[in-house]
């Protein structure tokens, strides 16, 4: 059965008319105010604050994340069960406006840059409608301000909603409820599916980490040439057995690591000399890269600190210790201007080799010993050169390049595929939400 002839089904004849949610008998958008972070307490009064609506809430809640105090709450503007907490102001257009139904036993205060809608219609209904592209088509012509999107009250009110039976509230309340009912069997098998398809591709990251540390483990020699006085020929170790040599990264004759220096994102020009700022290592770089995402102009690149090609390009500052010193090896034709709070290896090893390491479990081992700073952590190039890297042959690092590279491969195909997998199952959902929620012939034409 097709949706539209489910809704005629449904409908029964039942005609369905296009209302203003600020009607008269319909519902009142009511403020929020007067909440902020800081007046938040451990227990108390439920509050719903509208940043919250953004990053916490979904379709609908019967408990807070945050409370305030009695005293507070006293003072405080409250939404009561069955009520909308609309979020008005946001960065974007798409989001400015995201609503959660409230359908907890209790009121809640509600934040400024808030309101909430206090209605007659099914609390999810009307939450689910304000995720269709049929309102969101409304209220973009209602959105002001540049870099904050603002919608207010005033303005949603005037947004018209399908009421399905108007002239028999009971009729109409049991429609809503059953497009509310499928609305929930399909908002709980994408949330599984998502959830399946996100737990498959962690385990298959894990699995590529596992075998990715044990192809980058070595045992140590038993003697090195250099402890030996020369003994063995070249000064390379007895590779039987996987013992090879470990050695610092800033030793003569395997690297030295450079500070980057200078470049900042103001300082980005829409072509010219390639350039890696280190927070694009996170965002943007994997293993490798042979093309930039931004440039600098040729004479800023003059003065600017350059990494050359084989160079391993090293974020040294993060926000965590897991991410602390991500690195990426640059493969490009040319030389690439370096920002601060990075630096660069220059080596005699294979480029990828060194980037897989820096990967490893073995790497984030001994650069945890050497991190710095509350905030903001941080690893400085001195510290990074004290750091011990398995060096087997060039045969031996190549062979093992190609291993990973194939790994790399598969598991970006998996990361490729499982995300662009959630999203058609996403999009699916909201094409049948849409169709659920935007009845034939209206009789209200914006």
């Amino acid at each position: 059965m097709s949706v539209m002839t489910f809704l005629e089904k449904l409908l029964d004849g039942a005609e369905v008319e296009w209302v203003a949610l600020g009607d008269e008998g319909v519902g009142k958008f009511t403020r929020g105010g007067g909440l902020q972070k800081k007046d938040f307490t451990e227990t108390g009064f439920g509050c719903i604050h509208y940043g919250q609506i953004y990053t916490h809430y979904g379709t609908y809640a019967d408990e807070t994340k945050t409370f305030v105090s009695a005293e507070f709450a006293k003072k405080a503007r409250k939404a009561k069960s069955g009520d909308l907490i609309i979020a008005t102001t946001s960065e974007t257009d798409e989001d400015v406006c995201k609503a959660v139904a409230w359908l907890g036993d209790d009121d809640i205060a509600v934040s400024s840059d808030a309101c909430f809608y206090t209605h007659r219609l099914n609390p999810k209904y009307v939450s689910y409608y304000f995720q269709t592209e049929q309102f969101h088509k409304q209220k973009r012509q209602y959105i002001t301000g540049a870099k904050v999107r603002r919608v207010n009250a005033d303005k949603l009110a005037k947004i018209v909603i399908p009421i399905p039976c108007p002239e028999n509230p009971e009729k109409s309340l049991a429609i809503q409820a059953e497009i509310v009912r499928i609305l929930d069997t399909f908002t709980e098998l994408t949330t599984e599916l998502t959830t399946e398809l996100t737990t498959e591709l962690a385990a298959r990251k894990k699995q590529y980490n596992y075998y990715r540390d044990q192809l980058l483990t070595f045992d140590l020699p038993a003697l090195s040439a250099r402890q030996a006085g020369g003994r063995q020929e070249d000064g390379e170790a007895c590779l039987s057995g996987r013992q090879v040599e470990h050695l610092p990264m800033g030793q003569e004759g395997v690297g030295q690591f450079i500070r980057g220096g200078g470049l900042q994102k103001k300082d980005f020009t829409e072509t010219g000399f390639p350039c890696i700022h280190y927070g694009q290592i996170y965002t943007h770089y994997g293993t490798y890269a042979d093309k930039t995402k931004t440039f600098v102009s040729a004479e800023f690149a003059r003065k600017a600190r350059k990494a050359k090609s084989g160079d391993l390009v090293i974020a040294t500052t993060s926000e965590n210790d897991e991410d602390v010193c991500k690195a990426v090896a640059w493969l490009g034709d040319g030389n690439v201007a370096v920002s601060s709070d990075a630096c660069f290896y220059t080596h005699t090893l294979n480029p990828k080799y060194v980037s897989y390491f820096f990967q490893t479990e073995q790497f984030h081992q001994q650069k945890r010993q050497y991190i710095t700073g509350t905030k903001v952590r941080r690893v400085n190039a001195d510290n990074l050169a004290r750091i011990v890297i398995p060096v087997p042959s060039p045969k031996e690092q190549a062979r093992i390049v190609a291993i990973l590279d194939k790994f790399d491969t598969l598991t970006h195909s998996i990361s490729e595929g499982l995300p662009r997998e959630i999203e058609l199952r996403q999009k699916q959902y909201e094409y049948y939400r849409d169709l659920l929620l935007n009845f034939p012939k209206p009789s209200h034409k914006e």
